[in-house]
Formats: C-alpha cells, sequence, structure tokens
C-alpha cells in the first residue's frame, strides 16, 4: 500500500477535498477492472486498510453498496446500520458499526470507471443535505477524472489526514507536561490501532515498559488486552467517529477503564484505574494468537455471503477474499474430492509448479496432510517448518509454507474435498481459532457441495438450451445479420428466450423472436415447440399475421398453462420492405441509414397461448440497405424499478450513438451499452437485422 506523501498526489489531494466538503469521515475510491467485472480499491483516506480487506476486489454484481452504485449507475444510501442491515445484509454483518453511507458510481463521459463510497459520522440525518448531494457529485465528476487507470500496482493509496496544527519544541514539551500531569494516563493510537504515543501514567497503569508499546497494537502485546474488546472499540470509534468505553481486567486484578476518543488521525485514549467489581477473567496463553475482531467479523461476512453464492467459483473465491487475509495466511489451497482423486479448485499465493505437483492426488496416498485429514475427518495444524517435517518430509520445503491448517471438508459423513490455510513463517494457531477454522470447514464444505450440484444442473440446463437454438443462422445473400444470447447471471434454471433466421425463397427471408414466460425445463420445452411451429408455418408460405395465429392455435390446444411473446418479421430483399407481426412481445427498433431510431409501434397483439381464436394485425416498414433493425426480448431493456417505455427508448439511443462497422460489432456494443454483461435478471436475446446495397440473385 502507498502512504508516505500520498496526500501530495492528485488523488490524495481530491480525496481530502471530498472529505472536506462532504463533511465524510472517510473516503474510499473503487476502480472497474479492465480485463474483469471487478472492482478494485484503489483510494482510501480515513478509514484503516485491515478494515477493507474483505473488500479489496468486489466483484460487480455483489449486492454490496458500492458495487451496486456502478452496476446502477445511482447512488446509493444507508442514513444508519440499521438501513444498511435492511437493505445489504452481508455489509452489515462485517461491519456492526453505527455510520451513514453513501456510494456514487465515476463516469467520465466514457461510461462507468469505477465507484466511491463516503461514510458519515454516527448521527447524521436520514438524507444528505442539498449542499452534501452537490459537493458529493461535484466530487465524483473531478474522481472520475483522476482515476489512475488499470489501478495502483502497489496496493491502494492511502491518504493520511494532515495534522491539525504544527507545534514547535517548546510546545511540544508543554504538552508532554500537561498530559503527564493529569491522573491516570493516556496514549495516542494511529487508524490502524498502532500506538504512536504512550505517557509514563498510561505504561504504569498497563504494567509494560513504554518502548515495548511504541509501533505496536497494544492487544498485540499485552495478552490480556488480546479479547476482541479493545480492537473492537478502536474501530468503533473509528468508523462511527464516537467516543467509546470499555473496561479491561489487567491481572491479577486490576480493573481498568478505557475511553477513546477518534478523529480523521486516529483514537486517543484515556486510561485510569477502575472502582468495577472483580469478575472471572479470560486469560489467553501468551503462545497463542487469539481470534481478533477483525477475523470475527470476516468470518461472519463469510457466513452470510455463501448464502448467497451458488456456483463452485461464487464459493472459492468468497473463501479466498475473506479468510485468507482475515487469518493473516500468505497460501490457500482448495481441493475437490472426485473419482478418488484431489482436484484444484482454488489457489493463492502457490507457485504453478506447487499447485500442478499436488494435482490429482490419489486419496490412497499416505504421505499428505490433506488425505490423511479427508481419511481421518480431523483437522491438522502444523505451526513450524520443522512440525511439518517431522510429520511430513520434504513439503514445507517443497512448498516454501512453514505452518498451515489443514481443514477436511465433510458433509453428511461424506468427504466432498480439503482446504489449506499456509503461512510462510512459525504461527501457533490458539483454541480459539482452530475452533473458528473448523467450523468454517463446516461451512464451507456444505457451500462448496451445494454449489457442486448446482454447477451441474446449471451445465445441464444450459446444454438443453443450447440444444433448443440454432447453431447458427442460415448465409444470406443481400443481408447481414448478428444474433446474440445471454443466460441470466442470476438463478440455476433456463429461460424461454428463442430467435431463428428462416430462408423463405430467392428474395424472402423470415426472422422470428420470442420469449416463453417462466425459468424451468417446461419453459424451454414450450420454446422448443413454440420455434418449430413457427418455421414450419412460415415455410409453408403463410403470411405473418397467419404464422401467428396457427402458432397460437396450436400452443392453446397443447395447453402449456405458459404464454408466449413473439415478434415475426417477413423480408422482402428485393423490395426492401419488412412486414412484422406482433404477440405481445417488446416493439422492435430501426436505425436509418443516416444514425436516426425510431421505436416501432407494431400492434401488440395478444400473447401466444391464450385464447385459440385470436387474430393478429401485420404492418410494413422500409427496411433500405444501410439500415438496421433490431429485435430483442425483454431482458435486455427491463430493469427492476423502471419502465418497459424508458428501457425501449435507452435501447434505441444506444443504437443510434454506436459505431456502426457490421452488425455484430453492434451487437456487442449495444449489449456493453445496456449493461448486459454484467448482472442479468432475464435471459436477454437480440437479432440485427442489416439489408445490403446487393440485390440477391439465383442460387440463394
Amino acid at each position: 500500500m502507498t502512504t508516505g506523501g500520498a496526500e501530495k498526489a492528485p488523488l490524495g489531494q481530491e480525496l481530502l477535498r471530498t472529505r472536506a466538503e462532504t463533511g465524510a469521515s472517510s473516503a474510499m475510491v473503487y476502480e472497474l477492472a479492465p480485463d474483469a467485472p471487478v472492482l478494485r480499491l484503489t483510494a482510501l483516506s480515513g478509514i484503516p486498510p485491515p478494515v477493507l480487506e474483505p473488500w479489496r476486489r468486489i466483484a460487480l454484481a455483489a449486492p454490496i453498496p458500492v458495487a451496486v452504485a456502478a452496476r446502477r449507475q445511482r447512488l446509493v444510501w444507508a442514513a444508519d446500520h440499521q438501513q444498511l442491515a435492511r437493505d445489504f445484509p452481508r455489509t452489515a454483518v462485517a461491519l456492526p458499526y453505527d455510520f451513514a453511507l453513501g456510494a456514487a458510481p465515476l463516469d467520465d463521459g466514457t461510461g462507468c470507471r469505477g465507484a466511491v463510497v463516503l461514510l458519515w459520522p454516527s448521527g447524521h440525518g436520514s438524507e444528505l443535505s442539498a449542499a452534501e448531494r452537490t459537493a458529493f457529485e461535484a466530487a465524483c465528476r473531478r474522481l472520475a477524472a483522476l482515476l489512475p487507470g488499470g489501478g495502483t500496482p502497489d496496493g491502494p493509496l492511502v491518504v493520511l489526514e494532515p495534522p491539525a496544527r504544527v507545534v514547535g519544541p517548546d510546545e511540544a514539551l508543554a504538552t508532554v507536561d500537561y498530559v503527564e500531569r493529569l491522573p491516570g494516563g493516556g496514549c495516542a493510537l494511529d487508524l490502524e490501532g498502532r500506538v504512536t504515543m504512550l505517557s509514563a501514567g498510561a505504561a504504569g497503569l498497563l504494567g509494560t515498559d513504554a518502548d515495548a508499546l511504541r509501533g505496536a497494537r497494544p492487544w498485540e502485546v499485552l495478552p490480556w488486552l488480546a479479547s476482541p474488546a479493545f480492537e473492537d472499540g478502536c474501530r468503533a470509534a473509528v468508523l462511527s467517529r464516537r467516543p467509546v468505553s470499555f473496561t479491561a481486567c489487567r491481572p491479577p486484578g486490576q480493573w481498568l477503564a478505557f475511553r477513546l476518543f477518534p478523529d480523521g488521525r486516529g483514537v486517543s485514549v484515556w486510561i485510569s484505574a477502575s472502582d468495577e467489581e472483580p469478575r472471572p477473567e479470560v486469560r489467553w496463553p501468551t503462545e497463542a494468537i487469539p481470534l481478533r475482531a477483525g477475523q470475527m467479523y470476516h468470518v461472519l461476512h463469510l457466513a452470510a455471503a455463501l448464502t448467497e453464492a451458488v456456483g463452485v467459483k461464487d464459493v472459492t473465491e468468497l473463501f479466498a477474499d475473506q479468510i485468507v487475509p482475515a487469518f493473516g495466511a500468505q497460501g490457500m489451497l482448495m481441493y475437490a474430492a472426485e473419482a478418488g482423486r484431489l482436484r484444484t479448485v482454488a489457489e493463492r499465493g502457490y507457485p504453478p509448479e506447487v499447485v500442478e505437483a499436488f494435482e490429482g492426488l490419489p486419496l490412497s496416498t499416505a504421505q499428505s496432510p490433506t488425505v490423511r485429514a479427508l481419511a481421518t475427518g480431523e483437522p491438522s495444524f502444523f505451526s513450524s517448518a520443522e512440525e511439518t517435517e517431522a510429520r511430513f518430509p520434504g513439503l514445507a520445503q517443497q512448498t516454501g509454507m512453514a505452518a498451515r491448517a489443514v481443514l477436511p471438508l465433510i458433509v453428511s459423513g461424506r468427504p466432498v474435498g480439503c482446504c489449506v490455510l499456509a503461512y510462510r513463517r512459525p504461527r501457533t494457531f490458539s483454541p480459539e481459532e482452530r475452533q473458528v477454522l473448523t467450523s468454517l470447514a463446516g461451512l464451507m464444505a456444505q457451500a462448496l457441495d451445494r454449489a457442486s450440484l448446482y454447477d451441474t444442473a446449471q451445465q445441464l440446463a444450459h446444454d438443453l438450451q443450447a440444444g433448443l437454438l440454432p447453431h447458427r443462422l442460415p448465409p444470406v445473400h443481400g443481408l447481414q445479420v448478428a444474433a446474440r444470447y445471454l443466460p441470466a447471471t442470476r438463478g440455476m434454471d433456463i429461460g424461454g428466450d428463442f430467435y431463428d433466421l428462416i430462408r423463405l425463397g430467392e428474395h424472402q427471408v423470415a426472422a422470428v423472436i420470442g420469449d416463453v414466460q417462466g425459468h424451468n425445463a417446461a419453459a424451454a420445452a414450450l420454446m422448443g415447440q413454440a420455434r418449430t411451429a413457427v418455421h414450419a408455418y412460415a415455410t409453408a408460405g403463410a403470411a405473418p399475421d397467419e404464422v401467428l395465429a396457427r402458432t397460437n392455435r396450436l400452443l392453446a390446444d397443447l395447453d402449456p398453462d405458459l404464454f408466449t411473446s413473439c415478434l415475426y418479421v417477413h423480408l422482402d430483399l428485393r423490395t426492401h420492405l419488412a412486414r412484422l407481426a406482433s404477440a405481445g412481445h417488446p416493439p422492435p427498433v430501426l436505425r436509418h441509414p443516416d444514425g436516426r431510431t425510431d421505436v416501432l409501434r407494431v400492434p401488440p397483439g395478444m400473447l401466444l397461448g391464450v385464447a385459440p381464436g385470436t387474430r393478429f394485425a401485420a404492418t410494413t416498414v422500409a427496411l433500405p440497405p444501410g439500415a438496421v433493425l433490431a429485435l430483442y426480448t425483454d431482458g435486455l431493456v427491463e430493469r427492476p424499478g423502471t419502465d418497459l417505455d424508458d428501457g425501449v427508448a435507452a435501447l434505441a439511443a444506444d443504437l443510434g450513438a454506436a459505431r456502426y462497422p457490421d452488425p455484430s460489432g453492434l451487437a456487442d456494443t449495444v449489449l456493453a451499452r445496456r449493461g448486459a454483461h454484467t448482472e442479468r435478471l432475464d435471459d436477454v436475446a437480440l437479432l440485427l437485422l442489416a439489408p445490403t446495397a446487393d440485390v440477391p440473385g439465383d442460387g440463394v
């Protein structure tokens, strides 16, 4: 992470300006990765970097504020922890502190580049004031222009708030004398909890030498402060910007009161003797590392996130992004047990040759801690390279890892895999950590097993759907065509979107697009029947309105209890006239040769399969060379909370604004502009028809 002089960098200066003008206590900037739908933490100010470890990389589809702001291109607001818990439970579980949060997209005029998150102190009003909103919007414009592009190679920029004022030597000495004269003792912590100043009185109350604490976190030096209370108190003070108080017992029985006073640079701590009645204390073994408050919240965050993860990739990435940093591991390997062997499903921090060396390891192998863990069902913990070598000679040297936790993933007595957390330096696992990691292994096993079943079902569903859609569209002289189909990114069932291109004669071609209600096997089956029926009636020479009428009677006779929207186009490539008929389908969009766009208001008709005697109307439009007719399903234009007409108008605008090298490039550009490559709540089908100046002749 870059820290020194970061406040002098343009992005650092802008973060400090943003905080000052909006009144925010903390600010975080995320940049959209160029090669994946992922937001990367680029810069932060006013918040401890360890707090953001679970959110260094965020999937654009994640249900957390910054991703929603970037994905939906709107301001996201949570006035307090209660609203955060209601709207974003996963985030609230990991940050159980009271603050206000606002997240907004960063758009430099070329599209979304990232997002910014601001936190306000506890007690902020239920809404942003007009002045705060104006300052926030202005900051977003400035920050968008300053994004580095490609991220920061040394990690996020950490921007420190400058000192309140500069004091001379005499005033500094007077300040020290003032502090030392007060009863009790004081110390100063930076935002990450490290001691930057400690009075003699505080050192006496804590029972330690001041030099032992300077530059360290108190809970890392003093075992009796190693319970989560102190670290959690520091986090609560920094994030809420409110004073926090708690007591702790210094052995053998001296109770101390701690009062924490935060600002944007750190925390001032005042320590005094407490009159609290003695009570049983919890002692931590001096050689063990107790469970940290941050670790607990990362674990809770993972548990909440696992309830939303669906595929194996989702599950393994969550574990790698949450638990590996929470427990300070430098490496992670996760295996699935398949056909008597271990298959690598995720890894972090290991060289490729090490991963390859253990790929496909037979479960009958004796000299392997992963196989042993699966055979016994018991986790193993190795605190040093020596301990590892004593049990498994050569393993520590081969992997370069000293300590490791080997966690079997067991579901109902059945091994589904194994996870290894590894450390390059010796490390002791406390009893609490062992218990938490073992419990996490149980969660991971259930999630991994469920995700494996999901991936299998998803692949079967996609194979079925792919089999029902045309493998390729027939080439037609005088017509350029581009077709795209994108399945929904959420939900494990298949959809009923379909399209087709049908050659009818020397100068004529038909195109059809439709959408069957529902997302299941029944919808896919009906989709296949509808596509086949349209194809049969079209090749038999029926007019567009009659194609829909006959297909409607057939589907009504089948009584599938599902309805289908459909748009049918008959195109004469010699006259460049298109005749269209619709059965409740979204209207097509026509892009004229000069780039203008029109939404064609085709008589909508009734959905197919509702009433067998329904009649349909047809309308004729000119489709000259250079024009493009766009047919699509509602997944491309529908968004939660927005009107369908607004979505269609936005699509028309995107078609008009996009450069048009060819229909294929136009289709990709439009899908990107519509955000179809990120989160899709529904299937998306798009069919573009573009006549050329060539007049079809014989042999077409």
